[in-house]
């Protein structure tokens, strides 16, 4: 009989590893783009993935298209997918036994934009063992009709929310006007102040925008769990734009998104945390040879600004005392972008 425990390793082997694969996606996929309904159609799709030690395999699967802003057509030519596993045979032994339904975050208008969201994810697993999975791939597209029509982009395979759930022993919380004081107060202000330091303002968890919710037996309060990252300063994506209710001109600048805390006190201990973890954040990017050279420089002079930033307290009580300010924008609750 199979364990919770044998459940969770046979799902988490396609996260076990950062080595690059292949994926190539081969089926009517101008059929599949073009179905960009709310109620999209699964289509049928033959996945064939490559690994490095050469192991080549072909699954047949449903895909269709997800998401919201990014699904579309008028901001990107290619839609983020869903592909679904459940109506497939696996062996345990296979790198997507388990998966179920899998999300795949795909180019909108250059594979370089994923690469750096990937990093993002890799970035927020350093703050918390309470994040996603991510694995970056290679992916093509192979229409039955007109052939290849994109190879070779990087993409991310994102963990599915019920295996994340089921891998930290919690459970979904998917009520929504929650309030941000409902969180595990640390937890919360890890999470936020990661948000600032990757210029991210895409996000609630009011409406659970861009943030799942769980919550962990016996912990007193939630936990938020950020992800899709497309619209933060660190991407710096060229249909990326803050909600006009924040007022800001461009992603690159920053701005706080927690609720008011009046004592700076309260932030020391994720300050230590940030600062103790500088050298392992600077060194997914530095240690990263696939990033183009001008995109590291500026990438590193924008952490830099960030770590000026909280350790300067007149800077860090400026930034993070922002949603104190009745004149300002910092308690709008965004739903999400259009």
């Amino acid at each position: 009989m199979q364990t919770l425990i044998d459940t969770i390793c046979i799902q988490d082997a396609l996260f076990e590893s950062d080595e690059l694969f292949e994926i190539c996606l081969n089926g009517n996929i101008r059929e599949l783009f073009k179905d960009r309904r709310d109620d999209a159609s699964y289509h049928p799709i033959l996945l064939t993935y490559k690994l490095a030690s050469g192991k080549i395999d072909s699954l047949n699967i449903r895909v269709k298209t997800r998401g919201n802003f990014r699904r579309k057509r008028e901001n990107c030519k290619t839609p983020p997918l869903l592909l679904n596993f459940d109506s497939v045979q696996i062996q345990s032994n296979d790198l997507f036994a388990g998966q179920g339904k899998i999300k795949l975050v795909t180019p909108c208008v250059d594979h370089k934009y994923v690469l750096r969201e990937y990093l993002i994810y890799k970035v927020y697993q350093l703050i918390s063992a309470n994040s996603f999975n991510v694995r970056l791939v290679k992916l093509c597209f192979e229409d039955a009709v007109k052939g290849k029509m994109m190879v070779d982009q990087y993409s991310i395979l994102l963990e599915n929310q019920n295996i994340l759930a089921n891998r930290l022993r919690s459970q979904l919380f998917k009520r929504v006007n929650t309030k941000p004081q409902r969180t595990i107060k640390q937890e919360f202000l890890n999470m936020a102040v990661f948000q600032y330091l990757i210029g991210n303002t895409d996000w609630s968890i009011q409406y659970r925008h861009n943030i799942k919710l769980i919550h962990i037996k016996d912990k007193n309060g939630l936990i938020s769990i950020p992800y899709d990252f497309d619209h933060a300063g660190l991407v710096n994506a060229p249909y990326a734009k803050p909600a006009e209710e924040l007022q800001m001109n461009t992603v690159r600048q920053r701005r706080y998104r927690g609720y008011c805390i009046e004592d700076m006190r309260e932030f020391q201990p994720t300050f230590d945390l940030f600062n103790s973890l500088k050298a392992d954040i600077y060194a997914i990017y530095t240690n990263n040879f696939l990033l183009e050279e001008s995109y590291l420089k500026q990438t590193l002079k924008y952490l830099d600004e960030f770590y000026q930033t909280i350790n300067n307290p007149k800077m860090a009580a400026k930034a993070f005392q922002y949603p104190c300010d009745p004149r300002g924008t910092g308690n709008v609750v965004i739903k999400g972008l259009k």
